[in-house]
């Protein structure tokens, strides 16, 4: 995508002039194009191992849950550093920062691919998280520092719409390149897709100033810990029987993320949290939606492919193509979201998101059966991709609208670290449900084998009640969407209003 000039004049006081403008005069997007190459590819590993599930069980001898901590180390890898690598990019410059980050996310990578344990293949993942940490706020707060308030509209469009796209397609691509290669190619393939991004990034992101911070690493440590009691105590529940040492991590990393909150609220040097950004409405409510987004999109891909792949026979990437009409759904909406995003109140646009969302979900989980023709499937995943469309974008440019620039690094990172922390969740949610569904359907823990790929046919009993485990599990992130429907509800009208009054808005057109 790139974007035309208004086709009127310019909003009177939106303009930078030069000699303040940080990007020298140059005109911002090629730079966007730069960083989106790695938020995407970050973003499509929350996901892509999703669809590898059954080929990683087998191949590495794991069972369901081992595997879910693949997804769960780097979501927790991701999650918790978020909060403080925005300040690093203030303090150390943004580029800096994101380009750092792209390599340590790309040498594990490589890392991931050539482990031969389950084991290994977790550690690993926690190196990618951390790379990937370091990648997500530079790109939320450069959006922030280069583009007028007038037209970051149009670029948080594409900068949510990557997002939301990235996280569809990562089981799509998994699928491919598992069927294709093997489940090591969806970590191999992100070698030369980050050596481009960061040749790109090198070349057209500029070098922004920097300011000093001071860094709570108490608040570091106390949210770390409090995050992986309560993520390890709800993924291993089920393994334990919820014994009363699985209960006391809970209520335990329960404790720790109260005295995190209750720090961050003493701290009168600089907190990792700056409570002061929950002050505005938009930006609390908007942190909401991207955590309900971050758990049900995280949630849902798991047992969709299981199903597909169990239940239905398919290959991984005929499971993957399942998705599709979302993907599509929400690329071809992308231009006409961004438009939307700069004119229209947040409210209406992520409402009618929202309500999307629970519909296709609900709607798909009727389908879920052994017998229904994979046809059916198409409807729900058009209406789901709609709703997607719908959310990411306009979510994120409200949440940001109204920050002062003092504080981009800081509300980037809070932000991007709620939605890591909702698919933090999603995962050791997920993970919990699956079992605890197939248990009481009469059905052992999954670990791969027959039904898997099209390996066999599941005799047709289990086959249904395979199907109907799979369905209830779908189930969590739909009524998660109810939480995010209401939460827009309350979104009021961004203070900057040039989106609605002055002068016409950037226009994002797609290029070949």
């Amino acid at each position: 995508m790139t974007t035309e000039p208004p086709a009127t004049a310019p909003a009177t006081g939106a303009a930078t002039s030069p000699a303040t403008d940080p990007t020298g005069g140059k005109e911002p997007w090629p730079a966007l194009f730069a960083l989106c190459i790695g938020f995407f590819m970050i973003l499509v590993d929350t996901t892509i191992v999703s669809v590898a599930t059954p080929a990683i069980i087998e191949d590495l001898h794991a069972d369901v849950n081992d595997v879910v901590w693949v997804t769960s180390a780097y979501l927790l890898a991701y999650a918790v550093p978020v909060l403080i690598t925005g300040r690093l990019g203030d303090r150390f410059g943004p580029k800096n920062l994101y380009l750092v980050g792209l390599t340590v996310f790309t040498l594990a990578s490589l890392w991931c691919g050539l482990t031969a344990s389950i084991g290994m293949l977790i550690a690993a993942r926690v190196v990618q998280g951390l790379g990937a940490s370091m990648i997500t706020p530079q790109t939320m707060a450069i959006i922030t520092r280069i583009f007028p308030a007038d037209r970051r509209g149009a670029a948080m469009a594409l900068w949510g719409a990557t997002a939301g796209v990235a996280t569809l397609v990562g089981p799509i691509l998994g699928g491919v390149l598992v069927d294709g290669f093997g489940w090591e190619w969806i970590f191999f393939i992100n070698v030369p897709v980050g050596v481009l991004g960061f040749a790109l990034a090198w070349r057209l992101v500029p070098s922004l100033p920097t300011h000093t911070h001071r860094f709570d690493w108490l608040g570091v440590a106390l949210s770390g810990t409090g995050m992986f009691l309560l993520v390890f105590g709800i993924q291993e529940g089920h393994q334990y029987d919820w014994s009363a040492t699985i209960w006391a991590l809970i209520i335990s990393g329960i404790a720790v993320l109260a005295l995190f909150v209750g720090w961050q609220a003493r701290n009168k040097a600089e907190p990792l949290v700056p409570l002061r950004l929950f002050r505005d409405r938009n930006y609390s409510l908007a942190n909401v939606a991207i955590t309900v987004m971050g758990f049900s999109i995280t949630s849902l891909s798991i047992p969709i492919m299981i199903w597909a792949q169990v239940v239905r026979g398919l290959s991984p990437t005929r499971s993957a193509l399942l998705l599709v009409p979302m993907a599509v759904m929400t690329i071809v909406l992308a231009r006409l979201v961004g438009r939307l995003t700069d004119r229209m109140h947040p409210r209406i646009l992520t409402a009618f998101g929202f309500a999307c969302l629970f519909v296709g979900l609900l709607w798909l989980t009727r389908v879920m059966t052994p017998d229904t023709s994979i046809w059916w499937t198409v409807p729900p995943m058009v209406v789901f991709g709609v709703g997607n469309a719908f959310v990411w974008a306009p979510n994120s440019a409200t949440a940001t609208r109204n920050l002062p620039l003092q504080l981009a690094g800081a509300g980037a990172g809070v932000y991007n670290a709620t939605r890591q922390v909702g698919a933090v969740l999603g995962s050791a949610a997920i993970a919990v449900l699956i079992d605890s569904r197939l248990a009481a359907e009469g059905l052992p823990s999954f670990s791969g084998g027959e039904g898997s790929g099209g390996s066999g046919a599941l005799p047709p009993q289990v086959a249904q009640a395979f199907s109907d485990a799979m369905a209830s599990a779908v189930l969590l992130p739909v009524f998660a969407f109810v939480i995010g429907f209401v939460a827009v509800l309350f979104f009021e009208k961004p203070r900057h209003e040039g989106y609605a009054t002055q002068g016409a808005p950037t226009r994002v057109v797609a290029t070949e």
